[in-house]
């Protein structure tokens, strides 16, 4: 289990992207389990676990995207 004493969106979406599966800790926001590269939203979710959770994965499908080529 990771635990990260800041929410970071940037660094917490790169390292579910590249770990896949597992679980972690955001401090002030709670714990999360991810699988499949993608965070999963837990069965008694708040409106912070879910904002987090819509937010990390929408981070992690921009980094999965293809980037032009400039």
């Amino acid at each position: 289990m990771r635990i990260f004493n800041k929410y970071q969106p940037l660094l917490i979406a790169k390292y579910v992207k590249t770990f896949f599966k597992g679980r972690l800790y955001i401090h002030g926001r709670g714990a999360y389990s991810y699988a499949k590269g993608m965070l999963i939203m837990p069965e008694q979710a708040d409106d912070r676990h879910r904002k987090t959770v819509s937010e990390i994965n929408r981070l992690i499908g921009q980094l999965n995207a293809p980037q032009p080529a400039a």
